[in-house]
């Protein structure tokens, strides 16, 4: 390719990232009209909440933080933070109770939540607003929760956030959520809204941030603020157990600029960052409006669920029970610990998983499709080199004089018998109380020993009316 034409290429690239990012910032970017509407009732909000707190606390004062605060909200996005923050003398207990009575009184048909202390919720004129108290401090790493360390945030960014960068920062959470990697709940675990503002401030820009990110090779290390390595601060550990040489061994780093000790991107998955890495790329290579609208697949249906088994030749189990009644930050790592504790006994017992996945909705589901569903009657069980003594003694003396065992033989250098295989079927090993010896959630534990069903093979097409979307997402995955 001659250097002209590579030049051309690369100017019509330029132009279609252009046009595509036009599009996408008349969807993205608050009109005037939105704007004002937003500031009126925040503005009121804030006011309400200012008047109720220095009635009961002088010194308390209110803040609004947040995206709509930092001007890095999308337009329809409803959500108004209001935070009440009160003198550092003040105990727990009476800045809990301050605070819902400050709420109370901003939001008077709000209802009350628990986050890591209770704080009241409400909708006023379509606008979601939480009503949230917290400590004034000097300095984030002085915090007591985490809520305190929010004001911090919102200052150093309103510091450092100009119009063009609060745009660019629109695009990326566009982006972010067109490809599924937005969100740092612990079910997406995701890009959060901070981390995205740091990203699009460090590198200066959408387009700078999606060059950058192409070209990263994990551990991926940012330091806004030159903290460096803190002595105080927490190190990782290595898969040996030993201290690792960083503080952080996540993959992708950016050191909170207000609090050294916390890295903003804790909660991001390697596979939500290589997931980034991907698309930018992908997007670089081909602009498109598409990368930034987020995918609502139609559910499958039973023909498409059936053919996939067909042709995937796998069996497909599923354990169903009724969700917990918990938020899904509590949920999440859950059925995550739970998924890998019945995976690994899956795996333990020779049904070799071949994935596996949780859903969840009124019911939750740990489902996993198996290259192995039955067994033999029998398993190989192999135990220690004749020429060990003690345990290869034991060893034979304990299979010897079994009646169901084959052997004890030698084979090579050590003793072997088959014996009876304790399940021979997946199924039966998920309907056993075996099922209660592997790692799983404690609220999802008791839920399973109150009730639930096990689905093999064509039985979890009774799933699709309520997780036929997640089934096709299973089925027909993406990057």
């Amino acid at each position: 390719m001659s250097d002209e034409h590579a030049d051309a290429n690369g100017g019509a690239r330029r132009n279609d990232f252009e046009r595509v990012l036009t599009t996408v910032r008349e969807r993205v970017d608050p009109d005037a009209e939105e704007r004002e509407r937003l500031r009126e009732v925040a503005d009121r909000l804030t006011e309400r909440a200012e008047a109720a707190a220095t009635d009961l606390c002088p010194d308390a004062d209110v803040l609004q933080v947040g995206s709509t605060a930092r001007n890095t909200w999308i337009s329809g996005d409803r959500d108004i933070d209001v935070f009440v923050r009160f003198p550092p003398e003040l105990d727990r207990e009476t800045l809990e109770q301050y605070g819902l009575e400050v709420g109370h009184a901003t939001l008077p048909d709000g209802h009350e939540e628990y986050a890591e202390h209770p704080y009241v919720k409400g909708t006023v004129e379509g606008f979601d607003v939480d009503v949230v108290p917290c400590f004034r401090l000097e300095s984030a790493t002085e915090i007591r929760s985490a809520v305190d360390r929010t004001p911090f945030h919102t200052q150093y960014l309103e510091q450092r956030l100009d119009d063009d960068l609060a745009g660019d920062v629109r695009l990326a959470k566009q982006f972010l959520k067109g490809i599924g990697a937005y969100g740092s709940d612990l079910r997406t675990q995701g890009f959060s809204g901070y981390l995205t503002e740091l990203l699009v401030c460090e590198y200066g820009g959408f387009r700078d941030l999606l060059e950058a990110a192409a070209d990263w090779q994990p551990q991926v290390e940012l330091d806004p603020e030159d903290h460096g390595e803190r002595e105080t601060a927490s190190p990782s550990r290595n898969e040996e157990g030993g201290v690792a040489d960083l503080p952080f061994d996540d993959p992708l780093v950016v050191i909170d600029p207000t609090d050294p000790e916390r890295n903003v991107a804790a909660v991001c998955s390697a596979e939500n960052v290589a997931r980034f890495q991907h698309y930018a790329r992908e997007f670089l290579a081909e602009p498109a409006v598409e990368f930034f609208e987020p995918a609502d697949p139609e559910p499958l249906t039973e023909s498409e669920l059936q053919e996939h088994l067909e042709h995937r030749g796998t069996t497909p189990v599923a354990v169903r029970f009724d969700a917990p009644d918990l938020v899904e930050d509590q949920l999440y790592p859950q059925l995550q610990k739970s998924l890998a504790g019945i995976t690994q006994g899956l795996d333990d017992r020779g049904f070799d998983v071949f994935r596996a996945t949780t859903f969840a909705d009124d019911t939750a589901v740990v489902f996993a499709e198996l290259a192995v569903a039955e067994r033999p009657s029998v398993e190989r069980h192999e135990g220690p080199p004749v020429h060990v003594p003690g345990h290869a003694e034991g060893f034979y003396d304990a299979y010897a004089d079994d009646p169901e065992a084959y052997g004890p033989f030698i084979a090579d250098d050590r003793y072997v018998t088959e014996r009876e295989r304790e399940f021979t079927a997946a199924a039966d090993f998920l309907e056993s109380d075996r099922l209660f010896d592997v790692g799983l959630g404690a609220h999802i534990e008791t839920v399973l020993e109150d009730e639930y069903e096990v689905l093999v093979g064509d039985e979890i097409t009774g799933l699709l009316e309520e997780f036929g979307r997640e089934l096709r997402t299973y089925f027909e995955p993406r990057p």
